[in-house]
């Protein structure tokens, strides 16, 4: 690889992680200001919400908001400390755990996702 080329994948590269941390950072701080909610709490809570029956996997969560496992299980013991989901039994096999999202959790997703869209809108359009 050549010189230029390196300084020029490097520059791509702090690009991105600069534009990544600005976006997650302003997101952070209007999701927390308005809503009580954090990126990964709101991650989390949109994949409930999404999925066809309105739970998943606990281990299914550590893909959507990008944690270690027991990171998401922190995670999703915070959420149930707030109300927001619940932890549930695979019925088919008893050492999987579900993760349901309540009616609060619902509700608190549904109240914050306007403010989540029109941040990344107005973040990630800059360059547009």
């Amino acid at each position: 690889m050549s010189d230029v080329a390196e300084e020029d994948l490097l520059r791509e590269w702090h690009d991105l992680s600069a534009r990544h941390a600005a976006v997650y950072g302003r997101l952070e701080c209007r999701l927390q200001e308005r809503h009580g909610l954090g990126v990964t709490e709101f991650e989390a809570l949109e994949r409930l919400v999404t999925c066809a029956v309105g739970k998943c996997r606990a281990a299914d969560l550590t893909e959507v908001v990008h944690l270690s496992q027991s990171a998401t299980s922190r995670l999703v013991a915070r959420l149930e400390r707030e109300g927001l989901v619940q932890r549930a039994l695979c019925e088919s096999d008893r050492r999987g755990i579900f993760v349901v999202v309540t009616d609060e959790g619902r509700r608190r997703y549904e109240e914050a996702k306007p403010t989540h869209r029109s941040t990344l809108e107005e973040t990630l359009t800059v360059d547009a």
